[in-house]
């Protein structure tokens, strides 16, 4: 399991949505997550 930057729920790596931000990647549990975190990866990054 990974952790959700956005909202903090525990998901499963391989079936969850990503997106790779300075070279790494960040999981989310809905496509509402990984739109939050597209808009200001800065702020869910912690760079």
């Amino acid at each position: 399991m990974v952790k959700d930057v956005v909202c903090g729920m525990g998901v499963d790596e391989k079936k969850a949505l990503f997106v790779s931000f300075n070279g790494k990647k960040y999981f989310f549990c809905s496509k509402a997550c990984e739109e939050k975190f597209s808009a200001n990866p800065e702020k869910y990054s912690g760079n």
